[in-house]
């Protein structure tokens, strides 16, 4: 599955999960930096949802976008 795709189909999955809205927010700011090739925003704004949210399922993801980008 191409980058841009996993993206989005996280971006729904979190969508219906309902999970806290500015973990969510910063979650998805984050995917769409890095789909927009802007790596070093995107490594940032994950770094802050981890540090602000570490037990949400954002953080999660997060944290494994964080391995990718490494």
């Amino acid at each position: 599955m191409r980058p841009s795709r996993h993206i989005f189909c996280v971006l729904g999955f979190l969508l219906l999960l309902g999970c806290s809205d500015k973990a969510k927010d910063l979650f998805e700011t984050a995917a769409f930096e890095e789909n927009q090739g802007n790596v070093t925003h995107a490594k940032e704004l994950y770094e802050e949802l981890v540090r602000s949210y570490p037990s949400s399922k954002e953080a999660e993801l997060a944290r494994t976008h964080l391995a990718d980008l490494k």
